[in-house]
């Protein structure tokens, strides 16, 4: 394996979105029934709407490529979670998804450390992220980096309505 990750460009919106399926029903997908799982798919990861997020400043995706081949995604950009502390300024880690055959080698981790430090490159700022309640894995992941859970969200696929956790970590203080 010759691994490598790399910022998407608007030329990968049809990769994204086929990724962004698979990693997520790989995940997920026996959560839902069938036709609330597909409607789900439709509407999220259609081409047209990846293409329009990874032409849209402020937003920004990153591959886990195998030899060329995408086996993982990232994307930030500015936070959209539902919680009234949400500043603005603030950046939210909007997906993190790596192919169950690439986990546990350490480059989820370092798919996550493209994606902060893109979205500090302009000085410190406070990051959300939404995490199912039920990843357990995720929210140990996200603690070891700082991230607190600090409120509760849902996240409807189709009739389905998952409870998810609000994660923030604050914006680090900046020294005297």
């Amino acid at each position: 394996m010759a691994l490598a990750i790399r910022r998407a460009t608007p030329a990968d919106a049809e990769v994204l979105s086929a990724l962004a399926e698979r990693t997520f029903v790989e995940a997920f997908g026996h959560l839902y029934p069938p036709e609330d799982l597909e409607a789900f798919l439709r509407e999220s990861y259609a081409v047209e709407r990846q293409r329009v997020i990874l032409e849209t400043p402020g937003y920004a995706v990153w591959f886990l490529e195998d030899d060329g081949v995408p086996v993982g995604h990232a994307a930030a950009g500015p936070c959209g979670l539902p919680n009234p502390a949400v500043r603005p300024e603030d950046g939210e880690l909007k997906r993190l998804y790596v192919l169950a055959k690439y986990q546990n080698g350490g480059w989820g981790a370092r798919l996550f450390q493209a994606a902060m430090d893109w979205l500090q490159a302009d000085g410190a700022r406070t990051i959300w992220i939404g995490v199912w309640s039920q990843n357990l894995g995720a929210q140990r992941f996200y603690a070891r980096h700082g991230f607190e859970k600090v409120g509760e969200h849902t996240f409807p696929v189709g009739r389905v309505v998952d409870l998810e956790f609000t994660l923030r970590r604050e914006k680090a203080a900046t020294p005297a």
